[in-house]
């Protein structure tokens, strides 16, 4: 029985990670890909004994997902909520049936919003032809209340350049660095999300922070909206404190957000996904890439996109990739370009 009232749970992380209201779940990919072919993608010889387009098994350190010589999420339809993709090591392409496409790597977060409906591709070129080529990214799924379901989709990119980043340090000298993807810590807040999200309105208290924190750093993260979920994923590490209350890695932690919580790391450098939001509280119905509030709306959905294909597929691939040469970009339906 857990007697800390500022923790209400903990248990194991699984996979997808479980969430609260607003988010509808996280998925964390760690993979150790080799050096890349001409193709930037793998090696035909290293695909022997995978389930090639459904590859979720971690073998010699890395998968596949439903790529079949490059890693990653050939096109695939979304409605009815956001993607939020967070890139920590790697390489990410986007392309999608607006005729958007980025390219985003180290720092960057892209921010989508499938809304009325979306196709799009998330690729993992194995750019490095004679290196290793590691990825590490979070991609969460954050709801769309029943009144926005049906924007326009559109996504944003924010780039590392505009997250900003705390670094508190403790009595001892060791640091906590905060990454601010949304929401607000100690006075400092994100860049604005997408215009059509949940995360949009500050009453909606909406926080996305990554935390790396020092061994042996000591760091307090303050309590937010009374009415707020706040879940925290120990992603990385050895062990930690957490108002006095010992945890191990790999453990998600559900939180009291209207309490100031105390962190004490242990002995290695400790890494935190922290996710916080006012609920939306609304009836969600999901079917794979499709949320939305009722049954007849998934099955309207279903039909829509067997007539439609959500405006179809623009890309002459399925499993989309820039060249290799080609650095962080996003070119917007409209035909503007940011170029980093």
């Amino acid at each position: 029985m857990n007697d800390n009232k500022k923790i209400l749970s903990i248990e194991p992380l699984g996979f997808p990670w479980k969430t609260q209201d607003p988010f509808l779940f996280c998925a964390y990919h760690r993979d150790e890909y080799p050096a890349g072919n001409n193709a930037m993608g793998v090696d035909p010889d290293d695909l022997h004994g995978r389930n090639i387009g459904s590859d979720f098994t971690i073998k010699d350190g890395w998968r596949m997902y439903h790529g079949t010589s490059m890693p990653g999420f050939p096109f695939h339809p979304h409605r009815g909520f956001e993607t939020i993709t967070i890139n920590k090591e790697g390489v990410v392409d986007h392309t999608d049936s607006l005729g958007a496409a980025g390219r985003f790597m180290a720092g960057d977060v892209q921010w989508m919003t499938a809304g009325s409906g979306i196709q799009h591709s998330e690729m993992f070129p194995l750019i490095h032809p004679d290196a290793p080529n590691t990825l590490e990214i979070f991609q969460i799924w954050l709801n769309l209340p029943k009144r926005s379901k049906m924007v326009d989709p559109h996504f944003k990119m924010l780039w590392k350049e505009q997250i900003p980043t705390l670094e508190e340090t403790d009595a001892n000298g060791n640091v906590t660095h905060i990454d601010i993807i949304a929401g607000t810590v100690n006075g400092t807040t994100a860049a604005e999300p997408t215009p059509d999200s949940w995360a949009a309105d500050s009453a909606h208290a909406v926080g996305v922070y990554t935390v790396k924190m020092d061994p042996n750093a000591e760091w307090i993260l303050p309590g937010t909206h009374a009415q707020a979920g706040r879940t925290i994923f120990f992603y990385a590490g050895d062990r930690l404190e957490i108002d006095g209350e010992t945890v191990l890695v790999n453990h998600r932690i559900v939180a009291d957000a209207k309490a100031d919580l105390s962190f004490k790391n242990g002995d290695t450098d400790g890494y935190l996904l922290i996710l916080e939001g006012v609920p939306i509280n609304e009836p969600v119905v999901q079917q794979g890439p499709f949320v939305m509030n009722t049954t007849d709306e998934i099955r309207e959905t279903i039909e829509e996109y067997q007539r439609t294909q959500f405006g179809g597929w623009p890309w002459s691939e399925t499993e989309m990739a820039h060249p290799r040469g080609k650095g962080r970009f996003a070119l917007h339906a409209d035909g503007t370009e940011e170029i980093k």
